[in-house]
């Protein structure tokens, strides 16, 4: 099995997905987790790629967010869309990085995946609150490369 498919385990990725289910309840952005083995681009380059690939830029109010992992360069970005950047201030998304840094530097990825999401949730509901018209968008399901 590679590093990928143990990084995580069903139970966690529950727990990450149920994390999603929760956040996207009170904001209309899009939130998706994406796990894999390792890039040879900058992070945040191979995020906005994987961001493309996953369609997340086909959402109404383009307020997709990606976290993404690559699991063996111990890395991570948060890449968001073109309607979240137009709105928020620069260093929007320092506060999801560094919870989740936090937890990643003890080995708690999931904890820090989870409360990251949450926060991330937290944070998007003030330019992109949730509304009765809203639908999920994208599939809240962890995604592999």
């Amino acid at each position: 099995m590679s590093k990928v498919e143990d990084f995580l385990s069903p139970e966690q990725e529950q727990q990450i997905v149920a994390a999603i289910r929760s956040a996207e309840k009170t904001t209309s952005g899009e939130i998706r987790v994406h796990l894999e083995k390792h890039t040879d681009l900058d992070v945040l380059e191979r995020a906005a790629e994987v961001f493309h690939w996953l369609k997340m830029d086909n959402t109404i109010q383009r307020n997709g967010v990606l976290i993404y992992v690559a699991v063996e360069d111990r890395s991570f970005a948060i890449y968001g869309d073109k309607g979240i950047n137009a709105v928020v201030e620069k260093n929007f998304w320092q506060n999801t990085k560094d919870l989740i840094l936090h937890h990643f530097k003890e080995d708690n990825f999931t904890k820090g995946l989870v409360e990251g999401i949450l926060l991330a949730g937290k944070e998007l509901q003030t330019y992109f609150p949730w509304d009765h018209n809203d639908t999920n968008e994208l599939s809240n399901e962890i995604s592999k490369g």
